[in-house]
């Protein structure tokens, strides 16, 4: 299981912050927890993750993803 870091550009309230987080369970991804103070979210996921997946799903709930990096 790896751990991953998105870099989330637009959210403004803890809704926003609410629907990152459901869109990314509604994909698959485990223990997401977002942080609208930093603008990131962070999840688990048993396969590889790319950033065009990621983006996908952040983009369908109306947000920007900035970078995606794995947590070492």
């Amino acid at each position: 299981m790896k751990i991953y870091v998105a870099k989330v550009q637009g959210m403004t309230c803890p809704h926003c912050a609410m629907k990152v987080k459901k869109a990314l369970e509604g994909v698959g991804y485990s223990d997401v927890q977002v942080s609208l103070e930093k603008g990131e979210a962070r999840f688990k996921s048993e396969e590889e993750v790319f950033f065009e997946e990621v983006a996908e799903v952040i983009q369908g709930v109306g947000y920007e993803l900035v970078e995606i990096k794995e947590e070492e």
